[in-house]
């Protein structure tokens, strides 16, 4: 199989890293065809050990280190303020590439790691410091819909930490509903099993009809939203949950959610 028939899979998901590391579709392609031409002609090897996904980002970001990221013309004070492509490029390059290639292209740490040419705990560190930006940045007020008293008190500690504000806490879908018409929240948490045998489910959807916000399910039952009946949730935790999975799903949702704003009704 020749080396293009082997990358062909994987480039339109490098096409989407490159495009949201520099934050712009023509600039990102030119460093992934630049890459291509390089391993074209000789002058990168896909690394030996590496899968080829990992070994095709691997020489785009050998190649995007050695310009793009000395040569980001755009001011941050001329990007728009809630744009995701504005926030990404506040980030430090190197940040910014192992957020993307976690949150965004899913790899692991391990294979984060192998990428960019770090050890594991480097990429811990990297993750951790765009983490604590976005945080920060987008401080938000949020709902957490569990009827469980302990679980519920958890996810409001983490959320906290993250420095968020919790502004209300429902245990069923009736609770949940009355909770936005008084305080419109940013973020919702939400279990599915609800106190008086209600859905959360049921509840987002009453939510989202109303308001336009990010959502995390974190649940002990993920196969009744696994359906492939409708359309899946972006964010599900199962149950019991690690709290750095949590803190990292609440930090993605709102990084790539648009702009939030309540829905007009026509």
């Amino acid at each position: 199989m020749s080396l293009l028939a082997r990358l062909a899979p994987h480039l339109p998901y490098v096409r989407r890293y490159a495009r949201a590391l520099t934050g712009d579709q023509t600039t990102g392609d030119h460093y992934v065809r630049v890459a291509l031409e390089a391993l074209a002609a000789g002058e990168r090897v896909l690394e030996a050990g590496l899968t080829p996904r990992v070994a095709l980002y691997h020489v785009f970001h050998a190649i995007w280190c050695s310009t793009g990221a000395q040569l980001e013309s755009r001011a941050v004070s001329d990007l728009a303020d809630d744009d995701a492509n504005s926030r990404l490029m506040r980030i430090a390059p190197r940040s910014r590439q192992a957020f993307l290639l976690t949150a965004l292209e899913g790899f692991t740490h391990s294979e984060t790691a192998e990428i960019l040419g770090a050890t594991f705990e480097e990429v811990g560190a990297l993750i951790a410091e765009a983490q604590s930006e976005i945080d920060a940045e987008l401080a938000t007020d949020v709902l957490i819909i569990e009827d469980e008293p302990v679980i519920a008190a958890d996810i409001e500690a983490l959320v906290k930490e993250l420095g968020h504000t919790v502004v209300d806490i429902a245990a069923t879908r009736t609770e949940a509903v009355d909770a936005v018409s008084r305080n419109r929240p940013g973020l919702v948490l939400a279990d599915i099993q609800l106190a008086d045998g209600s859905s959360g489910i049921d509840a987002v959807r009453d939510i989202l009809a109303e308001l336009d916000v990010p959502v995390i399910f974190i649940t002990a039952f993920p196969e009744r939203l696994l359906t492939g009946e409708r359309p899946e949730p972006t964010f599900l935790i199962t149950k019991p949950f690690q709290p750095e999975t949590v803190k990292a799903a609440i930090g993605q949702a709102l990084f790539f959610h648009p702009r939030r704003k309540a829905k007009v009704a026509a």
